[in-house]
């Protein structure tokens, strides 16, 4: 007689609950079902799905924008947290953990945020942060934009930090049946502290499910027409409102030195972008200048940067100076505080006269029309049209029919 346990019905009960084929060894504890163990790695291995599953609801594809995130309010404490998730990012901060960890915990979380709360303070609105709100709007008019362009689709934003989290958005996005899913960063120029962390991020929550939507990704987009288009016409704008300034000033965002030997491309392509720009906007050699900003650190970013090249300008006799950053698209502290308001102080200071700053692209149509035509591009192949009536009345009938099977196969919906 064969022990409990044994044979082949007993072999496959064992190894549907995660068990081992041979049993526990005589005096072991009993293994726990691979279900609900936790590997030592720390992968959970249960996979997650829809909880509101309806066999008979239609398929929908969606665009996410994602863009980097900010504080949930103008506070030391949410300061505090945004920062610690931020900068606890192996991607944004590549320095040994052993090393960094104690630097942010023991020194950078006890000081940076209340400086930065204020200077968030000085720029938060009723509807929050400049970022949060344009990023927002941005969605709503991508939505319409694609919309009337005959798709019927979800586009919805999160952040790779703060909230709404990628992860919030994208189970949002599960429960509304998303099967298709096009992710858009607002990243113009590609770069791994930017781009790829969103992508790990997302990489990251499906990691977790069960039930994979098709997936698509936008990598970058610094040589678009429509998005130097839209660059053009806000700086055309700008000059037609507030006159021509001696030098036109790009300041993108900047990263360290060591990240281009590395590999990384965004060095390559911020001066692409801005190449591409003063050639649409007839510029000569001497007209126009590619800085970076936001140096975090003694180390050397890329250069040159832009507040010394403001300051250096000034002192050179340039009385007049047009600043734009191409590589945000969308207002906030980097460029409403640091550029229009410490790279104005900078420039005064040393002896310049007029400081401009251009507004970033934020919901201006040509550049809701880029990311629509980006968009449509990327999404080339899926079933986004919308239906006539015949075709919706039909495919009702087709889901109401395959609802009808799966509840006489046993699902509940």
């Amino acid at each position: 007689m064969e022990p409990p346990g044994a044979g082949r019905h007993g072999l496959a009960v064992r190894l549907a609950a995660g068990l081992s084929p041979r049993g526990p060894a005589r005096g072991a504890r009993p293994a726990r079902p691979f279900h609900r163990a936790r590997a030592r790695t720390g992968t959970v291995t249960r996979y997650t799905a829809a909880t509101r599953f309806d066999h008979a609801a239609p398929s929908r594809t969606a665009v996410l924008l994602l863009q980097l995130g900010t504080p949930d309010e103008p506070t030391p404490g949410a300061l505090r947290r945004y920062l610690r998730e931020f900068l606890s990012d192996p991607r944004v901060v590549e320095i040994p953990r052993v090393a960094w960890l104690p630097i942010l915990h023991g020194i950078i979380l006890r000081t940076r945020p209340s400086k930065s709360a204020r200077k968030y303070a000085s720029i938060w609105s009723d509807e929050g942060s400049p970022l949060m709100v344009h990023t927002r709007r941005q969605a709503t008019l991508l939505r319409g934009a694609l919309g009337a362009r005959g798709h019927d689709l979800e586009v919805a934003f999160a952040m790779r930090y703060g909230n709404p989290s990628i992860a919030a958005v994208l189970r949002e996005l599960r429960e509304r049946n998303v099967t298709r899913l096009l992710a858009l960063p607002l990243y113009p120029q590609y770069a791994g502290s930017t781009t790829a962390t969103a992508f790990d991020a997302l990489a990251r929550e499906l990691a977790g499910w069960r039930n994979l939507p098709e997936l698509r990704v936008v990598r970058d987009f610094h040589d678009h027409d429509g998005y130097l288009d839209a660059l053009v016409a806000g700086v055309r704008r700008a000059w037609e409102r507030d006159g021509r300034g001696e030098r036109l000033v790009m300041s993108f965002h900047g990263v360290p030195r060591r990240t281009l030997a590395l590999g990384d491309p965004y060095h390559c392509e911020c001066l692409a972008t801005g190449r591409l720009l003063a050639e649409r906007l007839g510029l000569r050699a001497g007209d126009w200048v590619v800085t970076f900003q936001s140096r975090f650190g003694r180390a050397e970013w890329l250069q040159p940067y832009t507040e010394p090249t403001l300051r250096e300008l000034a002192r050179s006799g340039v009385r007049s100076v047009d600043v734009i950053c191409p590589g945000f698209v969308a207002d906030c502290l980097e460029t409403l505080e640091e550029i229009a308001v410490e790279g104005r102080q900078a420039f005064v200071e040393s002896g310049g006269q007029a400081f401009r700053y251009i507004e970033c692209l934020n919901e201006s149509p040509p550049f809701i029309g880029a990311l629509a035509s980006l968009a449509e591009q990327h999404l080339s192949g899926w079933a986004t049209r919308r239906l006539d009536d015949a075709a919706t009345a039909a495919r009702a009938q087709a889901l109401a029919e395959r609802g009808r099977r799966a509840k006489a196969l046993g699902a509940d919906r």
